[in-house]
């Protein structure tokens, strides 16, 4: 499936998410089921089929990893598995976790939130890479490698934005024990 061809947007990583959905309102009540009234039997079931399809492109649209491997899926370059790392950028991740997780045994919430906002900004620079990638792809076919190295960074941004997240959560509720910051 190419979603971006469902709807009917360019295909490219740095989409603007409001006229995406825009797009896909529109679309969405242009094939909607109980706009098939009049139609054969067929038709109901095809739309939902067709609806089903349109919200599924939009969840992989909007969603920035999804995005990016889709994208390299449909130029042919997606890989299994998330290939070789950097060295140094393994390093600098095993540092953040083992920070965050002495943050959380310290119990210390605003360390947590501040290591949080640092893998977030990292993220976003990595995003800002990744767009540059896919355009400068259509020339040098090459910068598909570097598009798939700067998924495999975002991915591990992205995880370690969800734990930090669920840290905050559990740090936030308190559970009686005091917390610094």
């Amino acid at each position: 499936m190419d979603p971006f061809a469902l709807l009917g947007i360019e295909r490219r990583f740095d989409v603007d998410l409001r006229a995406v959905e825009r797009a896909h309102r529109h679309l969405s009540c242009v094939v909607h089921p109980d706009r098939q009234g009049s139609e054969p039997p067929g038709a109901r079931a095809e739309a939902l089929g067709r609806t089903a399809s349109l919200n599924e492109a939009m969840r992989i649209v909007r969603d920035p990893l999804r995005r990016a491997e889709t994208l390299l899926s449909l130029a042919g370059a997606a890989r299994d598995g998330e290939g070789p790392m950097e060295q140094s950028f393994l390093a600098s991740m095993l540092e953040l976790r083992e920070a965050l997780e002495d943050a959380k045994d310290a119990r210390n919430l605003s360390r947590v939130r501040a290591l949080a906002e640092t893998v977030l900004a990292r993220a976003e620079a990595t995003k800002a890479e990744l767009t540059q990638a896919f355009r400068g792809a259509d020339e040098k076919p090459a910068m598909l490698d570097v598009a798939r190295a700067r998924l495999a960074e975002l991915r591990f941004f992205m995880r370690f934005a969800e734990e930090a997240s669920l840290a905050e959560d559990v740090l936030s509720e308190g559970g009686g024990a005091p917390l610094e910051g």
